[in-house]
């Protein structure tokens, strides 16, 4: 499978077999992560590898009840390690290093074969009180993983021509 592949296959998936996912695909997928981009090569993050079905009962809860977070056999919670700092162009480094470390991960999985969806809906206080991370150290994302149990089909997207600006933004 190519990128464009990966790209285009991966949905979000919000059912999964009950069944594990091999601790070589599990590695294969943090890879990506750790050979992932980062702002200056810094690296400031860490990965929290949820396979304990009690831990990702108590995910749900702070997932906004979101039941699937239990069903899934793999939740990888983001960690960002430094989260003060500021690139040139005003965004915090780390919003924007996790979403490229974890968008590597989820086209990772799609290659290996395996389903994920990535959370927006959680309360990062909760997630931080049940797996015992550090107040200074924010989760900017977490998603699920697993083997699908569902076949969505894709969502529409809108046409090029609708997102796309050539040299100057303009409006619609």
């Amino acid at each position: 499978m190519d990128v464009f592949e990966a790209i285009s296959r991966r949905r979000s998936i919000r059912k999964y077999k009950d069944t594990s996912v091999d601790d070589e695909k599990i590695e294969m997928i943090l890879e990506a992560a750790r050979i992932a981009p980062s702002a200056a090569n810094r690296q400031e993050w860490k990965f929290i590898i949820v396979k304990n079905k009690k831990t990702r009962e108590k995910l749900v809860e702070a997932a906004n009840g979101q039941k699937f977070v239990s069903e899934a056999p793999v939740t990888i919670v983001a960690c960002s390690t430094e989260s003060e700092r500021i690139m040139p162009c005003g965004q915090h480094a780390y919003t924007v290093d996790l979403a490229i470390a974890v968008s590597f991960m989820i086209l990772e999985a799609t290659e290996q074969g395996l389903g994920t969806c990535w959370l927006g809906a959680y309360d990062e206080e909760k997630v931080r009180n049940i797996l015992n991370i550090p107040e200074r150290i924010r989760v900017p994302a977490m998603f699920t993983l697993g083997y699908a149990d569902e076949h969505p089909h894709q969502r529409p997207r809108k046409h090029l021509s609708e997102i796309i600006s050539t040299e100057k933004y303009e409006n619609p």
